[in-house]
């Protein structure tokens, strides 16, 4: 887990983490941008420093791709056979959280939701 929204592409042609620039690169990072600033956390973009202390993403997201390659995934699938505008928005750096830490993470959540919805 990390804290974080990523974009397409999630590979590259070289099967290495290096940015895959999609021909909507601009408006995926719009959207990615409408939800991290909404989450003071995220947008700082160093979420897991105990975990990863190198990690840094800047304003809070990421091209998948730049950050480890994941070649088939799902996301580009849907940009590039059905034309889907998807991101992948990791919430917090532990996985499998608590039941009553879920509040938590709605509180910071909630209005990033609200704002990724507007950009309807």
């Amino acid at each position: 887990g990390s804290l974080v929204v990523n974009y397409p592409f999630d590979d590259d042609e070289q099967g290495i983490a290096i940015y895959s620039k999609s021909p909507d690169d601009a408006v995926f990072q719009k959207l990615a941008l409408a939800y991290s600033k909404e989450n003071a956390e995220m947008y700082q973009g160093s979420p897991c420093k105990d975990m990863y202390p190198n990690e840094y993403f800047p304003h809070g997201i990421t091209n998948g791709a730049h950050w480890y390659n994941v070649p088939g995934g799902m996301q580009d699938w849907n940009y590039l056979h059905t034309n889907c505008f998807e991101v992948t928005i990791e919430l917090g750096c532990v996985k499998y959280p608590k039941a009553e830490e879920l509040p938590k993470y709605w509180a910071q959540n909630r209005r990033s939701l609200l704002q990724f919805m507007k950009q309807v």
